[in-house]
């Protein structure tokens, strides 16, 4: 259906590695092994007899591991080549390659093997932006132990990387063997990759010594996949998908060598291997019924990097939450030119957001009293900080130009524009974030209630989130749209225009009731709706284009929590309608959802077609199918209120079971299908809601 892809990426935590088809990483491209935001292989390139292996296959295992299958050209005297080679390849905190030549000549075949290796030790920044590296001084080392290749320069410390095997011969630049296969035997050699962060060197993610399936990253994976609750579908596509992002999730999971035990996920491969505010915070929401530990550890890392001081360099204020983290070789390419960088408007209240939704799910109060003075901090941004003018609304306008423009999901340059196509001045007031702003006031009002038996503070935030949404309808509403404007801009003229920005007010609750089916009616418009998802801005916009970032195509997280909030308001038709879609283009891209896709129309396009940098695997698009189902199931608890709601899945969904779904200390087990829905081990003090079938 789709082109081959030319190149191929593994992932483990926070190192990646992109390479083509054939396994070598190729000088001057994007290709690399990355570490710390730093590439520190920008050359691995095998040679037999100075010739490169054609690429026949590659195959996929965990997302941390694949093979590669190639072979040579055919040996002098031979019609057809009869060597092939595999380069069995395994990243974490640096690269293991297992390489075998296979010979099925007739007769023993003499190599010289070389495998070609150069570190340039390039920020990512540089890498990703496609920018010339840096003239660094690296040392190009050869000893009988091995290759060094050493950076002792840049603000980031030493840098170095130990590249060895066991038979070679070590020259500047490359490891060498001369070998001879036996007709019809096989040539072996294990070769290892070994980085170094200011002088120590990171332990080894596969020791030659351990099997492979006890390896770090192998028993990470595993613990993973035990803390996950177990899910069956019928959806064979949905099925499929929910396995595959199981894996990626876990493969794109991080922490603070300080704190293992707090696992976040970075936003995605190859250029987001980092801790992202909001990409973390809207990844954890989706995946809470079935992954509640992973929320956890994403609140607990959040609140220890909550800004506590003034930085208008790196946007930093007191309760700010962060925007992103970043780790490479020069501080000065990253944004605000500091390693920590805080400037999102929505990552604050996004994160007060996730802590009430903890509680609902009935994580331990113990628990989330720890991040209680977070929450007040956050609470007391939004109202400090987040609000530039006083008018009640949360704005952004970034302290410098070395920060971002746009400082909502959507931060390209030109997202921000009126129905005239001119981009709006800011401070900006985005839609969804004034949404976001009121989940987050409701959710610390439980928080106050419950944590702290502060009745009058609880009463008084929700007052506070009740103006809010008063305010919201009469600022934004469009009467001859019926829909929501994008944003106020410095003058608070609506941007006018139709964006899926709206699903996610939704999504947060901050639609009144008597407008919502108006809502969702126009997300699903032809303008709006593919047939595949809901595009980022209509079809009869200005600036629409399918193949923007912003501006017209389709993001599958940001989709399908318009059909959340389409859900949460009743509107179930409409919401599986989006889901139906969503199924569609999960397998078209074989059940894995990219980052985004181009804005076509399925009339006119049959598949979606592919946005061409689009980061794959991607946190919040991998937790897609998992909102999906419980979209698709109505699963809704709240332990506060002593609820937990499901009802009959759909026919395109069929029957599901969930199995140890944690809701606080308890597990419970879901069962149903299109007629029914059973369920079973709920705390005492929560009450099953079950709707009948439609």
């Amino acid at each position: 259906m789709f082109q081959p892809k030319t190149q191929v990426t593994l992932v483990e935590g926070s190192t990646f590695c992109v390479s083509g088809t054939n396994g070598d990483i190729t000088p001057y491209h994007s290709d690399g092994l990355f570490v710390h935001d730093t590439r520190v292989l920008s050359m691995w390139q095998l040679r037999v007899d100075g010739a490169e292996v054609e690429p026949l296959s590659h195959i996929p295992a965990e997302p941390f591991e694949a093979r590669f299958i190639g072979r040579l050209p055919a040996r002098p005297g031979n019609i057809e080549p009869t060597l092939i080679v595999e380069r069995h390849r395994m990243v974490g905190k640096g690269l293991r390659e297992d390489i075998t030549i296979h010979n099925h000549g007739q007769e023993p075949a003499g190599l010289d093997v070389a495998l070609h290796v150069e570190a340039d030790f390039a920020d990512l920044f540089e890498v990703k932006g496609r920018r010339p590296p840096r003239a660094l001084d690296v040392e190009n080392l050869a000893d009988p132990a091995g290759l060094t290749l050493a950076l002792r320069s840049g603000d980031a410390g030493e840098r170095s990387l130990r590249v060895a095997a066991r038979g070679a011969r070590t020259v500047p630049g490359a490891l060498l063997f001369q070998v001879v296969v036996p007709a019809g035997g096989a040539w072996h050699t294990t070769v290892e990759a070994r980085p170094s962060v200011d002088g120590s060197e990171l332990a080894r993610a596969f020791p030659l010594e351990t099997p492979l399936e006890e390896a770090e990253p192998a028993r990470r994976m595993r613990d993973w996949r035990d803390q996950v609750a177990d899910i069956s579908v019928d959806n064979t596509v949905l099925s499929l998908s929910l396995e595959t992002s199981l894996r990626d999730l876990g493969a794109l999971r991080i922490s603070d060598p300080a704190h293992p035990e707090d696992d976040v996920v970075a936003a995605g491969a190859p250029w987001f291997m980092a801790l992202f505010g909001r990409d973390s915070l809207l990844t954890s929401a989706m995946l809470m019924p079935f992954a509640p530990m992973l929320a956890m550890g994403t609140l607990r890392t959040l609140a220890r990097l909550q800004g506590r001081q003034e930085n208008p360099m790196s946007e930093e204020q007191p309760g700010r939450i962060l925007h992103e983290v970043r780790l490479g070789t020069d501080a000065s390419l990253a944004l605000g030119g500091e390693r920590v960088y805080y400037g999102s408007v929505d990552s604050t209240p996004l994160f007060v957001t996730l802590v009430g939704m903890a509680l609902r799910w009935g994580i331990p109060h113990h628990d989330l009293a720890e991040l209680k003075p977070a929450v007040d901090a956050a609470v007391e941004w939004l109202s400090r900080y987040g609000d530039l003018d006083g008018d009640g609304f949360v704005e952004y306008r970034r302290s410098s130009d070395r920060g971002l423009l746009n400082q909502g999901w959507k931060d390209s340059g030109d997202s921000m524009v009126h129905r005239d196509g001119r981009l709006a001045a800011p401070p900006i007031a985005l839609a969804e974030v004034q949404g976001y702003a009121y989940s987050a006031l409701l959710a610390a009002a439980d928080l106050e209630e419950v944590l702290s038996g502060n009745r009058p503070a609880a009463d008084d935030l929700r007052a506070r989130a009740a103006r809010l949404k008063d305010r919201f309808h009469e600022a934004f509403w469009m009467p001859d749209e019926g829909f929501y404007a994008l944003a106020l801009d410095a003058d608070k003229e609506p941007l006018r225009v139709v964006t899926s920005n709206i699903g996610h007010c939704l999504w947060s609750g901050i639609v009144p009731d008597d407008t919502a089916g108006r809502v969702a009616e126009r997300l699903l418009a032809p303008d709006m709706f593919t047939g595949f998802g809901i595009r980022t801005l209509s079809s009869h916009a200005k600036r629409f284009n399918p193949v923007s970032y912003h501006n017209g195509s389709v993001w599958p997280h940001d989709t399908m929590l318009g059909a959340s909030g389409m859900a949460r308001y009743g509107h179930r038709d409409a919401a599986m309608t989006v889901v139906e879609g969503l199924l569609d283009a999960l397998e078209a891209f074989r059940g894995r959802l990219p980052e985004l896709f181009c804005g076509f129309d399925r009339a006119h396009q049959p598949a979606p077609v592919p946005y061409p940098t689009s980061c794959s695997p991607q946190a919040w698009a991998a937790a897609v199918p998992f909102e999906m189902l419980r979209t698709s199931l109505g699963l809704e608890v709240d332990v506060v209120r002593g609820t937990c709601h499901a009802e009959p899945t759909p026919n395109v969904i069929g029957a599901v079971k969930l199995t140890e779904l944690a809701v606080g200390r308890d597990l419970v087990n879901v069962r149903t299908d299109t007629g029914r829905c059973a369920i079973e081990g709920l705390p005492d003090e929560v009450d099953a809601v079950v709707r009948k079938a439609s």
